[in-house]
């Protein structure tokens, strides 16, 4: 049989009269958790002494127990795998149709995406473009720990999700004798036109699957480098009302500022005793705290951190606010918010007693549309 070929069951839909209510908001607050320093060593410690996969993925996810069964994430959207390399272990070539974020958090090694070399050391953080062949190899002496956050959970929850564990094709492969943009068969004599004076526009069939491509490349952002421009915003003293971070920008993500179009990842420095003010917004955030200590207030529980902690520090729209104690904090954070401005989703709301406004919706960044 064809691996094209499903047999179907015959279905038939419903209706659910709904008529007089407000649609349904059945959304359940994922609750906090830190995964510990210690746990997470324990892990690492147990698939090092595992055989090595013919695959060569020494891999564990870090699984929410709120997770749905078929779609394992820590947080709805997000999902943080924990991967194992002894030196001179290698990965087979993986491709998959999810955008990952890769952090470094232990040796050092090497990543091959899409025909590029990436030489990575501890805190290095660099993203996979969707459906690029990598793999991963230690060339160092010490064990090559990572943390990978990619949108897995939300491709598996829409029942798209595609893996492919074939070696990558030739990419010299000849250009075909003629583009199909030259066929004269695929190609509306009309064009694209304005339909109505507001803007609206019709597009053709043949522009509707070929749109515009914009190229989405690996980005290497090194930590020897971006530590001492993050150490620099220490300087703003405590009269700064904002966050001391950098975020690493993909140009590819346009204004929806992502490293890749679903996630953000910043780089966030907080000097001794300072306290962020309390805020909260639709998108999801997993904080991974490399050096210092704190606490994290969310939704009027306290949670307590140190470095090698690794937390879902903002469920969606849950009123939250980070400290530090008395040493210096460094964390990585990575939160779902290019995809909820891109959706026009993203709720935020940053002084709690003003109402919440939709971020990016406007050339402005923030309007003064109410939250419902």
């Amino acid at each position: 049989m064809s691996e094209y070929h499903r047999d179907f069951a015959r279905v038939n839909g419903s209706f659910i009269d709904c008529a007089g209510q407000p649609p349904a908001s059945r959304n359940t607050q994922w609750a906090p958790i830190v995964v510990t320093k210690e746990e997470i060593d324990a892990e690492v410690e147990r698939l090092a002494s595992s055989p090595l996969p013919a695959c060569g993925r020494r891999e564990s996810l870090i699984v929410h127990p709120s997770a749905r069964d078929f779609a394992p994430g820590m947080a709805p959207g997000i999902q943080v795998r924990l991967s194992v390399l002894k030196p001179g272990e290698r990965t087979e070539p993986f491709r998959h149709n999810a955008t990952e974020v890769n952090f470094c958090i232990g040796g050092q090694g090497v990543t091959e995406v899409g025909g590029q070399r990436i030489a990575f050391k501890q805190y290095d953080v660099w993203n996979h473009p969707s459906y690029t062949h990598y793999s991963h190899y230690n060339d160092g002496k010490d064990l090559q720990v990572r943390l990978t956050y990619s949108n897995v959970p939300l491709l598996q929850f829409m029942d798209i999700y595609v893996t492919d564990v074939s070696a990558p094709a030739d990419t010299q492969a000849a250009a075909p004798a003629q583009a199909p943009d030259d066929d004269p068969r695929r190609r509306n004599p009309y064009g694209m036109f304005p339909i109505t004076d507001d803007g609206g526009l019709l597009m053709p069939y043949e522009t509707l699957i070929n749109p515009t491509a914009v190229e989405s490349r690996p980005l290497h952002f090194a930590w020897d480098k971006v530590k001492p421009q993050l150490d620099k915003l220490e300087a703003l003293g405590k009269e700064y009302i904002g966050r001391r971070l950098y975020m690493y920008y993909n140009p590819a993500t346009g204004r929806f500022n992502g490293i890749t179009p679903n996630f953000f990842a910043t780089m966030t420095i907080r000097p001794p005793k300072i306290i962020d003010r309390p805020h909260r917004h639709v998108s999801a955030a997993i904080n991974y705290y490399f050096s210092g200590s704190g606490y994290s207030s969310v939704a009027g529980n306290r949670y307590e951190w140190k470095a090698g902690d690794l937390m879902l520090s903002a469920p969606g729209w849950a009123v939250h606010n980070h400290a530090s104690y008395d040493d210096y904090v460094y964390e990585l954070t990575v939160q779902d918010q290019p995809l909820n401005i891109y959706m026009e989703s993203l709720l935020w709301q940053e002084d709690l007693h003003h109402p919440a406004v939709v971020l990016g919706k406007q050339e402005g960044f923030m309007t003064n549309r109410k939250a419902a």
